[in-house]
């Protein structure tokens, strides 16, 4: 297997970023890449591309709640990313992990850039998210 790891961190708590990754429907609001996504069951969905409206791709999701992961298998490309998400003070530091077999390793290089920007968005969009009344952020 061939892969890396990104990091980055989040000023919101571990729930907020949990909330963005375990909902596929808002993937497109931050993952690099993704224009839409359809979810099938509450572990299957498409993901269709930007601009390629006519190549869904099948992905498998997997939650480890107790441990705060996320585990994310694209049946098109073999890729899996895993999500890990730890307690950092009030806020999260997030890691992504990603996979491939090795004969497909290019594909997961090129993806490095979108990747790493999308850690750093996911982060972005859990800060702006709404608290509920009387639960502030500083």
């Amino acid at each position: 297997m061939s892969g890396y790891t990104l990091t980055g961190t989040a000023k919101a708590p571990v729930e907020d970023v949990w909330k963005l990754l375990f909902d596929p429907s808002r993937f497109p609001e931050w993952w690099v890449g993704v224009e839409s996504v359809r979810v099938d069951t509450d572990r299957d969905y498409t993901v269709w591309p930007d601009g390629l409206p006519d190549y869904p791709m099948p992905q498998v999701m997997r939650t480890d709640r107790a441990n705060g992961r996320v585990l994310m298998s694209c049946q098109v490309s073999d890729i899996d990313f895993v999500w890990q998400l730890a307690e950092d003070g009030d806020g999260t530091v997030i890691t992504l992990r990603v996979t491939i077999p090795e004969p497909k390793a290019p594909v997961l290089a090129e993806k490095h850039p979108s990747l790493a920007t999308s850690v750093v968005a996911l982060a972005a969009l859990a800060e702006r998210e709404p608290r509920p009344s009387g639960d502030r952020r500083d």
